[in-house]
């Protein structure tokens, strides 16, 4: 940040001849201001510019704080992680559906929109830093009864210019240029986040027909139950109550089957929209069911996640952003030099107009001196505003950190928890078997078989949501770990900014 500094203004070798000798050649100042524009800017920056800008060169930029970098994950793997994650699963039906997410949905495109907007203000700020030129033509026409008519006719061109002494105008298009940095990592971020709901609604609609196929099967089951159980109560061979527990099983897995099917319009919806269309389409195609995730993907050193993650890169362009603008602050205290020059001709007539060309050319230099502490207040708003940035990027850096952790530990736990789930399925499964000989010989209970047989129904069911949990944590490592990815609009827009 380039600031001026009032102690080292003071300390200038030779600063209070200075002072003097301008005081006494006041007057030859303005003899100055009346004959070389050259020599009058010459004379206006040496005037103010010893010792501010020695300060100025001497102020350091405050760094992020420091935080403590772990050497590694606690998990990693060996498969070599694509920009595009998604496609580490292997479902052209999946990559399709992102695609077109990616290029079709209303949120990213607002996201596209502001980061347009940040451009614009970056070129918007940066034109001061340019001469601007103005043309004018004016035409006057004066009628009077005793001195007659008269016209008039000028023309001209104006051209102005603020000279950057203390980098105010420099610093702030440098924090627009890095407002619009971090408002592409916001898109590039967004559109992680985007392809990650994407991949997560389209698996749980996998899990949902799945679920509802299972549903199917087992109402299957309890119905040939029901009708056996009928068949047995007719002969006297059973108790109306096994009938009537029986038959309220099967209603509960018909309720699960209706919920299930609710389930999967609200999933197709919400992936309809995602995508950009009216959430009556729905989904042309439907996955096949839940992948086997693949193996682990590399994690890779902490370090090189912060400099990946699109919102940790974010919050560092927030950082400069901030810098940049209390550099801007700061220089709103000093003062400020403005040249201006004009050329125009005057006339009567049009064909003498351009016979006589004047020209004139000035320097304006002005000061602050009292503003009741507006310009010192504003600068340290920036100030705290820069702490402010520096702390929410040191939160996002563990944030990413935390996100990977959570992804590796919780796939790991869940991959024993689906294995837990199948051992106690076999289990049940023998033992709804040994209960089912157990009840036809008539030596068991009927409670302990029907009760059985709906535990080991449930526990499908759970080992069916427990193989989704395993893929949305893959897919919640996948994105902890993504860095920002080019999309379409990125690859044909010209006017991009640089990382």
């Amino acid at each position: 940040m380039c600031v001026f500094n009032p102690e080292m203004q003071t300390a200038s070798p030779g600063r209070g001849v200075a002072v003097q000798q301008r005081r006494s050649d006041l007057a030859g100042m303005r003899r100055l201001l009346r004959t070389t524009p050259s020599l009058v800017l010459t004379v206006l920056l040496l005037a103010v510019a010893p010792g501010m800008f020695l300060g100025c060169a001497q102020q350091k930029v405050q760094s992020p704080p420091e935080l403590r970098m772990p050497d590694s994950f606690s998990g990693a793997g060996s498969e070599e992680l694509p920009d595009k994650w998604w496609t580490a699963f292997g479902d052209e039906r999946l990559s399709t559906l992102v695609d077109r997410a990616l290029q079709k949905n209303f949120d990213l495109e607002t996201a596209w929109q502001r980061l347009r907007q940040a451009r614009a203000a970056a070129e918007r700020e940066s034109a001061p830093l340019f001469p601007d030129l103005t043309a004018n033509a004016e035409g006057e026409i004066v009628r009077s009864d005793t001195a007659g008519d008269s016209e008039t006719l000028r023309l001209g061109l104006t051209s102005s210019y603020e000279v950057d002494l203390w980098g105010r105008i420099s610093s702030r298009a440098e924090a627009e240029r890095y407002r619009a940095r971090a408002d592409l990592a916001d898109y590039r971020a967004a559109a992680v986040s985007l392809s990650a709901e994407v991949a997560r609604a389209w698996y749980q609609l996998a899990e949902v027909r799945s679920r509802m196929e299972l549903l199917e099967r087992q109402i299957g089951t309890n119905k040939k139950a029901l009708n056996a159980l009928r068949s047995r109560f007719r002969n006297g061979r059973t108790r109306r109550v096994d009938v009537l527990r029986q038959q309220r099983l099967l209603e509960s897995t018909r309720e699960q089957k209706l919920a299930a099917q609710s389930r999967a319009r609200v999933l197709a919806h919400q992936l309809a929209v995602l995508t950009g269309r009216p959430p009556q389409e729905g989904v042309r195609h439907f996955p096949e069911g839940l992948p086997d995730p693949p193996p682990l993907p590399q994690t890779g050193l902490p370090a090189d996640l912060v400099r990946r993650r699109p919102d940790v890169r974010r919050a560092h362009f927030r950082i400069r952003a901030a810098d940049r603008e209390l550099a801007a602050a700061v220089s709103r205290q000093y003062p400020r030099l403005t040249l201006t020059a004009s050329l125009t001709t005057t006339d009567r007539r049009a064909s003498t107009l351009f016979r006589d060309w004047a020209r004139s050319f000035a320097a304006d230099l002005a000061a602050p001196l009292i503003d009741a502490g507006e310009r010192s207040a504003e600068a340290d708003r920036y100030r705290a505003l820069r702490k402010q940035r520096l702390y929410q990027y040191g939160q996002a850096v563990l944030t990413a950190f935390r996100e990977v952790e959570d992804a590796l530990v919780r796939e790991k736990k869940q991959l024993q928890r689906i294995r837990s789930l199948k051992k106690q399925v076999r289990s049940m499964e023998r033992a709804v078997e040994r209960l089912r000989l157990e009840y036809a010989s008539g030596s068991g209970d009927f409670l302990d078989f029907l009760d059985a047989r709906t535990q080991k129904q449930q526990l499908r069911r759970e080992l069916l949501q427990a193989r989704l949990q395993r893929v949305e944590y893959r897919i919640a490592l996948y994105r902890a770990l993504a860095g920002g990815f080019e999309t379409a609009r990125e690859s044909g827009d010209e006017a991009g900014v640089a990382e």
